[in-house]
């Protein structure tokens, strides 16, 4: 393939869940584009050229397939080898450039253009263009509305019979939530593809009944699938009572989903079939990909691409199957033995073995499902996307993910903080970083604390569980209970020792027990019961209950659960319990009341092994609760941000930085690249001699402080490389004399400069860090200075942006916070200077990813102020953020 930026290739999703290639145009695609033009109408043609152009004339036809990939840039789009769309721009002047569309007749009003602009307007933005200008002929229609509902600023005018548009490419708050919006769309379509067929066909599958496709035969007919099944075998008439055809070819119908269970060797090319009859997408239970080594590996990238070139979605491969409970679909392609009841809880499972497990046990706990996907390799289909599915899904309530690997973090935590604004999303915890995957995952890997992502998906309103039972003691509360209002807890049972047992873990998991537990006597008769229970859900300083129950001869333990059903159904009030030593009371804690449309509904109350369990999951679920509750604040947007003047700076520090090798701008250059965010560095001056320090100090004005240059000595007090409160030239001549003995004879480097700085005010020294992560792209960090934080991990992360509440409680979430707000008699500080440098920080990094790290340390912050007493800007010239301004699979 010809030499062009590889960042720009990317698989994408199209506005109806089909996928296409995009790439940059290079000279072999001559004869592909020759052939689009020809294929349109005449009108398609008017509308692009402005004239009649049958054919491409050979002069512009070579013209257009040689570009620089700088001034002048055109991205193609495919579908196999026929081009579908394509976008260009040349460059007319330093910072703008002319922008065109052509879109094949065959697939106008699939989304197209919008994503042609997406990917053009990066390039763009890379070579230093900031404009788009565009002439359109007025009943282009559909062009000007790709331009107007991009959510740029767009400005219109008509000349000539011509209508002229501008607009400046830079990303605005619409412009994100437009491509955020159409993400959604187009990736919930496709995974619906996937779980709604209508006819599927499955392929590879043996007349042995022990084979994994005749085991998948069986349980697609064992389901009562509603749609069309169809086999394709060269030999076989039918396999497990099912009809077989030769070929696809020889199919009564297009198959909207096909089940391949051929060697992984012969999947590539049956995925080319597929293609050929118009398979919509694939789910291929096949081993022997990436999971066993580099051949493997080709092998499942061969297959992947393929698929997607020709607009399939894959799942797997290495997959255990995908499920779909809802009665108009009915749909087990998978290898489970049995299933769980229909019901509201989705599952994603990138473990085959562990796909079982999950089943397994939402099985055991009477939990029923809605849909269930096993991603095995996560070669295409990801967690991402069936996040996108169950957003809007109505059977979907609860959402339960095991992850052994994220291919983006950074998308995941976006989408899951807006999909767990209306659904609890459920995690149960591996190694997210890619640190120890699994064989067959494939993602970048991050030097973060293993903290990070947790705090990261927290800040998204993600529910972090250790294991499967961790999983599903919380599915059982949000798929059976109302969320609880507060953390006022309410404990009653007949064990005294439990009821300690509960308020001591209700307290140590962030619940508050504010009034004494209900202990009934061990042999309280189920009347008893019944009577306390009722008194308890009536009082109003309680917001949940946990209820415990041991073995009595006063009352059947049928009894008790069939009162505590009825009696938590009716009060609305969350309810977890605990019949400690009983089996078999599942069916009496479910009872049915008529709600408010007459319509009969059932209410069950989640029972647990342990009182330990069932205090962990109410504490999560009133976590979460309150999450969702909570005011989480808007995007900031600043109209006092000099981006133009960072962009000056950067590209004047990078013009001549190595490939991949981070860059240190000078602390001048990072003074200047602060103040245009409005973050001022107090003033220093930099001296090599005592008489420089002294003149220094005389311009500054006593007291001063003296700070080491050297990065060895920077920050280090206890090392002498930094000295406070001097008040006078004599103490500033002893002192600066001292570190620079340091610098040369303890250090050993021979040029020793000390910075004089003006003292700042007493206060708090904290830091602040920005910058770009290969795995969470913009990232921010937030810690007290000081040795005592690094060694503990007493840092918080966030993921930019943030929004105007993030700031603040970002501080707040350290452990060392009480230092800020005024501990064992130290006075409060203000701390929405730090708020706001965090912010502003915030959005630098999202809008300029050539930051790889910014370090402000210290940031003092003092009783009315905040000081930043010292930065450093680490560049990178290349950066490849995965969830960038372009939408595209990954």
């Amino acid at each position: 393939m010809e030499d062009y930026p590889a960042e720009w290739e990317a698989d994408v999703v199209l506005r109806d869940g089909g996928t296409a290639h995009l790439r940059p145009i290079v000279p072999a695609d001559a004869e592909a584009l020759a052939r689009m033009h020809e294929a349109q109408s005449p009108e398609s043609v008017y509308l692009r050229f402005f004239a009649p152009l049958p054919r491409l004339p050979k002069r512009d036809l070579d013209r257009f397939v040689n570009v620089d990939h700088h001034d002048r840039v055109a991205l193609i789009m495919l579908i196999g080898d026929d081009i579908i769309g394509v976008g260009r721009f040349d460059k007319i002047s330093a910072t703008s450039a002319e922008v065109a569309f052509n879109i094949a007749d065959a697939h106008q009003g699939r989304g197209i253009g919008s994503i042609l602009l997406e990917h053009l307007a990066a390039a763009a933005r890379e070579a230093g263009i900031r404009r788009f200008t565009a002439e359109v002929l007025p009943q282009n229609r559909s062009m000007l509305q790709v331009f107007q509902a991009a959510g740029y600023e767009v400005d219109r005018g008509f000349d000539d019979g011509v209508v002229a548009v501008n607009f400046d490419i830079d990303p605005t708050a619409r412009s994100i939530a437009v491509q955020a919006s159409r993400e959604h769309r187009a990736e919930a379509l496709s995974v619906r593809t996937v779980l709604h067929p209508t006819s599927v066909v499955v392929i590879g599958a043996s007349r042995k009944r022990n084979s994994t496709g005749n085991l998948l035969i069986r349980n697609i007919t064992g389901a009562k699938f509603t749609g069309d099944l169809w086999v394709v075998h060269p030999e076989a008439d039918q396999i497990a009572g099912v009809r077989a055809y030769r070929t696809l070819g020889d199919l009564p119908g297009k198959a909207d989903l096909a089940v391949i269970a051929v060697p992984a060797e012969s999947a590539t090319e049956v995925v080319q079939e597929c293609a050929a009859h118009g398979v919509k997408a694939v789910l291929v239970i096949s081993s022997g990909f990436a999971e066993t080594g580099a051949e493997g590996a080709e092998l499942q990238r061969q297959m992947v691409s393929t698929a997607r070139a020709y607009g399939m979605r894959v799942v797997g491969p290495n997959s255990f199957g995908l499920v779909n409970d809802s009665a108009d679909v009915s749909l087990n392609a998978s290898l489970a033995p049995f299933l769980p009841a229909s019901g509201t809880l989705g599952l994603f499972s990138q473990s085959g073995a562990l796909g079982t497990a999950l089943l397994a046990a939402a099985k055991s706990r009477g939990l029923g499902i809605s849909t269930f996907v096993s991603a095995g390799n996560r070669a295409d289909l990801s967690g991402n996307d069936v996040l996108q599915y169950w957003e809007e899904d109505p059977d979907t309530e609860t959402i339960g993910l095991y992850l052994e690997s994220i291919g983006n973090p950074r998308k995941f935590s976006r989408i899951a903080r807006r999909v767990s604004r209306v659904k609890p999303v459920i995690v149960i915890k591996s190694d997210l970083t890619g640190r120890e995957l699994p064989p067959g995952h494939i993602v970048r890997t991050s030097s973060l604390a293993p903290n990070t992502l947790d705090q990261v998906l927290e800040q998204a309103g993600v529910i972090r569980a250790d294991t499967i039972h961790q999983l599903f003691d919380l599915a059982q509360v949000f798929s059976t209970q109302p969320l609880p209002a507060g953390r006022r807890v309410g404990v009653i049972g007949n064990s005294a020792a439990l009821a300690t047992l509960v308020i001591q873990r209700s307290r140590s998991e962030g619940l508050h027990v504010e009034s004494e537990p209900v202990s009934l006597h061990p042999e309280v008769d189920a009347e008893t019961f019944r009577t306390e229970l009722t008194a308890m859900y009536a009082r109003y300083d309680i917001d949940s209950v946990v209820v415990t129950f041991t073995p009595s001869a006063g009352a059947e333990e049928s009894e008790i659960a069939a009162h505590l059903a009825e009696t938590a159904a009716q009060s609305k009030k969350t309810t977890v319990a605990c019949f400690l030593g009983i089996q078999g009371v599942k069916d009496e804690l479910t009872t049915h009341l008529t709600d408010d449309g007459g319509s009969r509904v059932s209410h069950t109350v989640p029972s647990y092994v342990g009182p330990e369990d069932a205090v962990w999951a109410l504490a999560r679920t009133t976590d979460y609760a309150r999450w969702r509750a909570a005011d989480h604040g808007n995007y900031l947007e600043l109209d006092d941000l000099d981006d133009k003047g960072v962009r000056a700076i950067i590209d004047s520090a990078l013009a001549e930085a190595r490939p991949g090798v981070p860059l240190r701008l000078d602390r001048s250059d990072t003074r200047a690249l602060l103040s245009c965010y409005g973050i001022e560095v107090l003033p220093y001056i930099t001296a090599s001699t005592v008489d420089e320090g002294l003149d220094a100090a005389e311009e500054i004005g006593y007291p001063v402080a003296l700070k080491a240059v050297t990065n060895v000595l920077r920050h280090r007090m206890e090392l002498g490389g930094v000295r406070l409160n001097i008040d006078t030239p004599e103490e500033l001549i002893e002192d600066f004399t001292a570190v620079q003995r340091i610098i040369t004879q303890v250090i050993g480097e021979s040029e020793a400069l000390v910075d004089v700085q003006a003292m700042a005010p007493h206060g708090v020294p904290c830091v602040i860090r920005a910058g770009e992560d290969t795995l969470l792209g913009p990232l921010l960090s937030f810690s007290l200075a000081g040795d005592t934080t690094e060694l503990l991990g007493d840092v918080a992360h966030r993921v930019a942006p943030l929004t105007d509440r993030d700031a603040g409680e970002m501080i707040r979430s350290i452990k060392a916070s009480p230092r800020l707000f005024g501990y064992r008699g130290l006075p409060q500080m203000n701390i929405a200077p730090l708020a706001r440098v965090l912010e502003r920080l915030s959005i630098l990094v999202e809008r300029h990813p050539q930051i790889l790290e910014l370090v402000i340390h210290p940031m003092v912050a003092t009783e009315d102020e905040g000081h930043v007493l010292s930065a450093r800007i680490d560049l990178l010239a290349h950066t490849t953020r995965i969830d960038s301004t372009r939408r595209l699979l990954s």
